[in-house]
């Protein structure tokens, strides 16, 4: 799977204390499956909820969800663009600490897929990306709240 990994370097990019304490951020693979049929090829869509969990957060909220919705743009972009996806894609839930800091969960209804193709008797297993987004597309690497600049990051 490589979305997990690619949503992570995303968040720690994004979000400086999650480079610099990297053990607030954890993400966690659940109610996997995978979705296959009995087509001449084997390949199959891994189908998941990524859960990413961040503790003792004391930043703005806002400042975890907007690298999200950035990732998700290129790599789920289906969570913006369908009905089932913008109801149930991206959800979070936070608690709230003594010490005004909050423990959020997001968790994202994920799927990659992969290509299996037997060449010379041998099978073939390569992962597919997400198809490129629709141009123009900008790609943000600055992040304001409330005027003020709280993040920056490379592409």
């Amino acid at each position: 799977m490589l979305k997990p990994d690619s949503l992570r370097r995303a968040l720690t990019d994004a979000v400086t204390v999650l480079k610099t304490s990297p053990e607030m951020l954890r993400i966690f693979v659940d109610n996997g499956s995978i979705a296959s049929t009995l087509a001449t090829s084997m390949s199959f869509e891994k189908r998941y909820t990524l859960n990413v969990i961040v503790t003792d957060f004391t930043g703005d909220f806002d400042l975890l969800i907007v690298p999200v919705l950035a990732w998700l743009r290129e790599n789920q972009p289906d969570i913006m663009t369908t009905d089932e996806g913008q109801k149930k894609g991206f959800t979070f839930y936070a608690d709230i600490n003594n010490d005004s800091s909050f423990d959020i969960s997001i968790s994202l209804m994920l799927t990659e897929r992969t290509l299996v193709s037997e060449v010379d008797g041998a099978l073939h297993v390569k992962n597919i990306p997400e198809p490129p987004p629709p141009e123009p597309v900008t790609r943000p690497v600055e992040l304001y709240i409330n005027g003020e600049l709280v993040s920056k990051w490379d592409e």
